[in-house]
């Protein structure tokens, strides 16, 4: 760009200041939302795709004639940025090169992030310069982050009501957690990992002499199918007290085992290649052998694999690459279950068929999800198994395993790895006193589900994904002990996680440039019932302000569409459902959504 056309830009630019600020008219309104920016870096090409395409669809119903308004503010809530802020406290080199190489943050700048609200502040200010160069149509007269008093404020009005209604309450609870944050962590708290779910795995316990080797299993019904246990010959197994028993488990395990509501000590060490051709009793069906097998992940729960070939691909190709070599030939599977379409032996029937190498076929892992799927749908134990259903028989068999033979229940991740974005690995940990939403509420969902039916979702194929997410949606850890946000306004020593505090600040949108003027101090939750539920109470402050915002809330609310992408489907897109049909009324809850897909780079 020439100095010429430089200035020509940057006078042109000047004309448009303030040509965006929406206010209310006479005309028939738009309103249209976008996921805020979380500014603890510079931005990138994907910002510019998020945030361009709802500008092109404001620009449109302005030239259409409504008065449109399209805010943006920012989400600075949460551990990253603390987390990045001690990195650069202590001269951490690839954090320091990041800002300095990659971010152009001035060293003067720089020098003062060890403030995590002066990393927020300054790119902040960043995001705002570059999206008024781009010249994105946006009301900046909206803008504000979400640690600030006002902002705060609303977000403890949102949660008493949540709180009254039923939604918010303490339990014990498995949660992704940071163990050098000492903090539960949500997706946005994570570097890698976001995706991954907590799975509810059975332990199993064989006995080893006067130990136990907890096998953990997502399919306890197949306990009576078990032919043999697989260890990892290459690796050195923990002995530990466990609750007062001793376990043989992975070292890996032990830290996890650790976390999750059992008093563990260490006593000593064992290798696996002593454990090899070792027996074990079987808590059902008596002895069965120990037999190597180096895929053993000692990551993976416990480190210890009880097999089940006839039903797991898995442990059939294990055998049956041992029994070619001429080993463990007297080992047969024992068929539990029968499936439609498969014969006595579903694994090996499905792995034959497959014509499934070894174990490292990439095919494998569908074959095995394909096999499991089929054997919960159709599935039926044999009538000597107890007859019944493999969705039922799964219960009761891990209740009786619980009861009367010492079985535990284990957290694991079902993708690894998982890790803070302070750089440390993240474990599932259970909870106590923790303060949680309760999503599994059955009535809650229906309110949702009725109201997804009402509202106009782009692309039409996402609404599916959205009765997918209510269908499947838990309890929801919503409280951290470390990290910036508005504390929980009935037991300070919690902080509102980020995926709780940015549920319903687009009504906070329609009143934000108007709640400055008035002290924090005063914003009582009678303020706000009156603001958004038209709610009177005595010895209401401010009351001309307060008027003008109800009025202007009026006017912009509900929001028309709001803009965000597709993976945050399984978590804010739907959270924010939720909290919508808890405090507002019908006809103030949201009208549309649309989802973007997602971009490729180089086909990928």
């Amino acid at each position: 760009m020439t100095e010429e056309t430089q200035a020509m830009e940057n006078a042109v630019r000047k004309q448009w200041d303030g040509v965006f600020i929406a206010t209310p008219s006479e005309k028939k309104k738009f309103y249209l939302t976008v996921a805020y920016p979380y500014p603890s870096g510079a931005m990138h090409v994907g910002h510019g795709r998020t945030y361009i395409i709802p500008d092109v669809i404001a620009r449109f119903w302005r030239m259409r004639g409504r008065e449109v308004l399209y805010p943006m503010a920012f989400h600075v809530t949460g551990a990253p940025v603390i987390g990045i802020s001690k990195r650069i406290a202590r001269r951490d080199e690839s954090a320091l090169k990041l800002y300095r190489e990659v971010y152009k943050v001035p060293e003067d700048t720089l020098e003062t992030f060890v403030d995590p609200l002066n990393i927020v502040n300054y790119f902040s200010n960043e995001y705002e310069r570059v999206m008024t160069r781009a010249g994105l149509s946006i009301d900046w007269s909206r803008r504000f982050t979400t640690v600030e008093p006002s902002y705060s404020k609303f977000i403890e009005w949102q949660w008493y009501h949540l709180r009254d209604a039923g939604h918010v309450n303490k339990g014990a609870h498995p949660v992704r957690y940071c163990p050098q944050c000492e903090n539960p962590v949500g997706d946005h708290d994570l570097l890698e990992g976001d995706k991954a779910e907590i799975q509810k795995f059975t332990l199993i316990m064989f006995r080893y002499g006067d130990a136990y080797m907890p096998c953990a299993t997502l399919r306890p019904e197949t306990i009576y199918g078990v032919t043999n246990l697989w260890v990892n010959p290459t690796i050195t197994y923990v002995r530990a007290l466990v609750d007062g028993k001793e376990w043989i488990l992975s070292r890996e395990g032990v830290e996890k085992i650790g976390l999750q509501d059992h008093e563990v000590t260490e006593i000593g060490t064992i290798p696996g290649s002593e454990l090899v051709d070792k027996v074990v009793i079987h808590p059902l069906c008596g002895e069965v052998p120990i037999m190597p097998a180096v895929f053993v992940d000692p990551d993976m729960a416990t480190g210890l694999v009880m097999s089940v070939p006839a039903h797991a691909p898995y442990d059939y190709i294990a055998l049956r690459d041992l029994q070619q070599k001429g080993q463990y030939t007297g080992i047969k599977p024992v068929g539990l279950i029968k499936v439609d379409g498969y014969g006595e032996f579903p694994a090996v029937e499905a792995v034959e068929k497959a014509d499934i190498i070894n174990q490292d076929d990439p095919n494998l892992v569908e074959l095995t999800q394909s096999v499991y799927n089929a054997e919960h749908a159709t599935g039926k134990m044999y009538e000597q198994y107890g007859g019944k259903p493999v969705r039922i028989a799964r219960e009761e068999i891990a209740e009786t395993l619980t009861a009367e033979h010492h079985s535990a229940i284990m957290y694991e991740f079902d993708t690894r790895p998982v890790v803070c974005r302070c750089g440390s690995r993240a474990f599932v940990k259970v909870l106590h006193d923790q303060w949680f939403l309760e999503y599994s509420d059955e009535a809650w969902k229906q309110q949702v589900r009725d109201h997804l039916d009402d509202m106009e979702l782009v692309p039409q194929e996402i609404k599916a994904e959205f009765f997918r997410t209510v269908d499947w949606l838990k309890d929801w850890a919503c409280s951290r002990r470390i990290g910036l946000g508005t504390r929980m306004p009935w037991d300070p020593e919690w902080l509102i996680e980020p995926l709780s505090d940015s549920t319903v600040y687009m009504a906070y949108y329609t009143i934000a440039s108007r709640i400055k003027c008035i002290e924090p101090s005063l914003l009582t939750p009678e303020v706000f019932d009156y603001i958004f539920l038209g709610k009177e109470s005595e010895g209401l402050p401010e009351r001309k302000r307060l008027d003008d915002m109800r009025k202007e809330f009026l006017y912009w609310y509900p929001y028309d569409f709001r803009f965000s992408a597709k993976d945050l489907i399984s978590n804010h897109l739907t959270f924010q459902l939720f909290h919508h049909c808890t405090i507002f009324p019908k006809e103030c809850l949201p009208n549309g959504m649309v989802v973007f897909g997602m971009g490729l780079l180089n086909g990928a």
